[in-house]
């Protein structure tokens, strides 16, 4: 495949309910009795799952309590409770944890986790994934070093926040049947569409010695996607890992993207033939691939006519969920003939969110980590510069958002008015 064509998306719809907008409300005081904070993510999309709306309640809650670092280094479980390694102050920490790490190649986590020290030093970043036990007791056993690490402490609190559907009240479930010695019932109910849990639940606890206990929270959409092709992409890609209601969107525009990402995935053999017959090519046109989609699984109307609606809908799902395996079992060096010599790739990715033009340092013989962490630096720069664009121009801001902003500024220069008059009129 020589040229993969990015595809024309719809406008980013706007979902922002009732509870999402208490949640944001009542942040501060819950960070208030809170010591750990577990951020969740979806490994797919590491940087379009972070919520920007939550950071500046966390990093009020960090500079109270005196801490500008957030780095946990795991201790062994046999530390000490009257270990010398305590803050001398309240417990402050963020974890942030990307889930459903089955999901992306294993050859790009460590790179990412460089990359994400290089650029966010105070951050600790924790891959899991629920159905990996190894994962789960790794998450516990931090957060129980870092409750023993401050003995004076009667308890802990951990409270989980992140975007809808990034898999918290999963998560909180797997934690509690691991740190909880017996047979320990689902405490929390879970569910595959976006904003089934709709206020913080009542405390769950997690470790019986030190105590440990977790709050779960709704999951927090922005409030206005942005305006653009970054807000349209943005927007598609939530609702792919159904973080945001998929019946906002044109089921195909959702699989014209799916096509484009998996084509840049693996360029060679993307994870969509699987499905098709044997000698199948890539496809660049989500109609044709479709109508053979459709063709293949028997999904046809009277007359014989393709029903390319339901193909789109079955086609989403599988790669929700076996088709998100497939397409993460993509070797680090793609070959293209029996020789094993590698394809001339023009672009190459991980997860939906770096993608990146292949040179001579990937080809080359040297570190290709060291590679791929350079290129995802680099993503994550451009990422973190279209973010400070957009709010600079206003383009992540709704037409709603600048009038109720608008309004403020007259109420505030209105009051100033009236102030500066009575200041008047009293020094007279």
């Amino acid at each position: 495949m020589s040229a993969i064509l990015f595809p024309a998306l719809p406008s980013a719809p706007s979902w922002f309910p009732g509870h999402m907008n208490r949640f944001t409300k009542q942040l501060p005081a819950l960070l208030s009795r809170t010591d750990v904070v577990l951020e969740l993510r979806d490994s797919r999309l590491p940087l379009t799952s972070i919520n920007n709306n939550l950071e500046g309640a966390i990093n009020k809650w960090r500079a109270e309590r005196g801490h500008h670092s957030t780095h946990v280094t795991p201790l062994p479980l046999t530390t000490s409770r009257n270990s010398s390694l305590g803050y001398g102050g309240p417990i402050c920490e963020r974890i942030v944890v990307l889930n459903k790490r089955d999901f992306v190649p294993e050859w790009g986590v460590e790179p990412f986790k460089r990359a994400m020290k290089a650029k966010f030093p105070d951050q600790t970043v924790h891959f899991a994934s629920c159905n990996k036990p190894r994962d789960i007791r790794s998450l516990s056993e931090m957060l129980v070093n870092i409750a023993k690490r401050n003995p004076h402490a009667t308890e802990m609190n951990v409270l989980v926040i992140g975007m809808p559907n990034v898999g918290k009240s999963t998560l909180l479930n797997s934690l509690r049947n691991m740190g909880i010695p017996g047979r320990t019932p689902k405490a929390l109910q879970t569910s595959a569409q976006p904003g089934h849990t709709r206020a913080i639940s009542t405390r769950l606890k997690l470790s019986e010695d030190p105590l440990v206990y977790s709050y779960d929270s709704p999951g927090v959409m922005l409030p206005f996607l942005g305006r653009g092709d970054r807000g349209a992409e943005r927007g598609v890609k939530l609702a792919l890992i159904a973080g945001i209601k998929e019946s906002l969107y044109d089921i195909e525009a959702l699989v014209a993207y799916l096509l484009y990402r998996l084509n840049v995935l693996n360029p060679i053999s993307p994870a969509y033939l699987t499905l098709l017959p044997p000698g199948s090519r890539p496809f660049t046109d989500a109609e044709g691939f479709l109508e053979q989609l459709a063709i293949r699984l028997n999904m046809l109307l009277r007359g014989g006519e393709k029903d390319t609606v339901r193909a789109a809908k079955w086609f989403v799902e599988w790669w929700r969920n076996e088709g998100g395996l497939v397409s993460a079992s993509v070797p680090e060096n793609l070959a293209t003939g029996s020789d094993g010599t590698h394809a001339p790739l023009l672009r190459r990715g991980w997860g939906f969110d770096f993608e990146w033009t292949v040179d001579a340092s990937m080809n080359s013989a040297g570190d290709f980590e060291s590679a791929v962490q350079m290129k995802m630096e680099e993503c994550i720069d451009e990422s973190m510069r279209a973010a400070r664009e957009d709010e600079r121009s206003g383009v992540g801001i709704s037409t709603t958002q600048e009038r109720k902003r608008s309004w403020q500024e007259k109420q505030s220069m209105r009051a100033a008015k009236s102030k500066a008059k009575f200041a008047a009129r009293k020094a007279a």
